[in-house]
């Protein structure tokens, strides 16, 4: 019984960290329809650059802030420099975002090395807490109340604020907003941005458990994927559902199933899309 309730534990905080990364992915491929496949290499220089100022200043929380406005600059410099040249080419934003994938992973392996390394995590989230006979990590708790908090912060800007609804009515009819006189292309950056931010922020939360190395990358982006599929392209109570389910996917199937843990998430990825070909909560 205990050991099940810390998988759950272990599955619930694990979904929290790949809300975080998905919640950025589906703001840009979702809302924006930019294929960014630099979002994984965006998660893991955002916990390499956290972890410096983490080991710098000896605090983890300027570690977060200092992750999260790095990538959200970078997040600027590619959607304005790069992504702005393709942004009708849905295939040449995939090969752009490949190739700025690639050469984040080269410079962080020539900066940072190839051994896999762990944020130190702050003193009072050190240890377990105690739950009766339960023993569980400080810090997965409060990834998981981060992951909470940032679904509640999302979705009450997205659903009940003028910036959310700008940002929806643009991305349905984009000339129609800027004959309104907004900027529309300011807003869709101030979007990318804050997915990138996003990206950053889990990459310094997921290091301090998950650790950081060379391929990190690419796999949190593989997990992003899946759960802007299964949930929904666009969807932000769609990334919440689907982080879900590929987190408990993931961490049973890692139990159960080791040598099955990928086909356990992506066999009913692909038995849902034969149904659902837009996702749990996609829309044409």
């Amino acid at each position: 019984m205990i050991g099940t309730l810390l998988q759950i534990l272990n599955a619930l905080s694990f979904s929290a960290l790949l809300f975080i990364v998905a919640s950025g992915f589906t703001l840009i491929f979702g809302l924006l329809r930019v294929v960014n496949l630099a979002h994984g290499a965006l998660y893991l220089l955002g916990g390499y650059l956290g972890m410096t100022v983490a080991v710098f200043t000896g605090s983890f929380m300027l570690g977060i802030v200092g992750a999260a406005l790095a990538i959200a600059c970078i997040g600027y410099c590619i959607d304005r420099w790069l992504l702005e040249r393709v942004k009708d080419t849905e295939l040449k934003q995939v090969l752009l975002t490949l190739g700025v994938a690639m050469l984040f992973n080269d410079q962080a392996l020539v900066i940072w090395g190839g051994d896999a390394r762990t944020i130190p995590v702050p003193e009072m989230l050190q240890g377990a807490a105690n739950f009766g006979d339960l023993y569980y990590p400080k810090y997965r708790l409060a990834v998981l109340a981060t992951g909470l908090l940032i679904f509640i912060v999302l979705w009450l800007g997205y659903n009940r604020t003028k910036l959310g609804a700008l940002i929806r009515a643009g991305v349905d009819d984009k000339e129609m907003v800027q004959a309104m006189g907004v900027d529309i292309r300011k807003l869709f950056v101030l979007t990318f941005m804050l997915g990138a931010a996003l990206a950053g922020i889990a990459g310094m939360l997921g290091g301090a458990f998950l650790t950081l190395y060379p391929g990190a990358d690419s796999e949190i982006l593989v997990f992003g994927l899946a759960i802007v599929i299964i949930g929904g392209r666009g969807s932000l109570v769609g990334a919440a559902v689907g982080s879900v389910l590929v987190g408990f996917l993931s961490t049973f199937g890692q139990v159960w199933f080791p040598e099955l843990s990928y086909f356990i998430i992506f066999g009913p990825m692909a038995i849902l899309l034969a149904f659902r070909p837009l996702g749990l909560f996609g829309k044409a």
